[in-house]
């Protein structure tokens, strides 16, 4: 089903998804409304490379570990100057917000969301079914290096 922000409702799961064009207007009030409304009475938030931008704007991550993708790593953390970014994680999970450095580490975030909504087995059937090697460790990102981070 498609819907606009204007449409009323509330999800679950909420993703927002990154790029290297993405957020092209991070202070955009309306989505920002959005998100932190929808956000209140979703599962989990997700937010996947640049995406933590928009997710960092909101507020919604005052106070919250959060990574985001390394190549963007320094341009992006001043979206979320309360943030507490953490440069060497893969993905972070604080609260009920999920934040992934790249894509391929975004689909580690998602298997891990899937094992905490519906346990490992059904993550491991995801993973298998995707033939996808997913990297358990949060805290292990060879990236971080490459860019510089640490």
């Amino acid at each position: 089903m498609d819907r606009t922000v204007s449409d009323p409702g509330d999800y679950d799961l909420i993703l927002i998804p990154g790029g290297d064009v993405a957020p092209l207007d991070p202070a955009n009030a309306a989505l920002n409304d959005w998100i932190v409304g929808r956000s209140a009475a979703a599962e989990c938030g997700m937010a996947v490379c640049t995406g933590t931008i928009q997710l960092a704007t909101t507020g919604l991550l005052d106070g919250c570990r959060a990574t985001t993708n390394k190549k963007d790593y320094t341009a992006t953390i001043p979206y979320g100057p309360k943030v507490d970014w953490v440069p060497e994680a893969r993905w972070v999970k604080d609260e009920k917000f999920f934040t992934s450095s790249g894509v391929s580490a975004g689909i580690d975030m998602s298997l891990a969301v899937m094992e905490k909504l519906y346990r490992q087995a059904a993550a491991e059937a995801i993973e298998v079914g995707i033939e996808y090697d997913w990297h358990r460790d949060l805290d292990r990102d060879p990236f971080d290096k490459l860019a510089g981070l640490v």
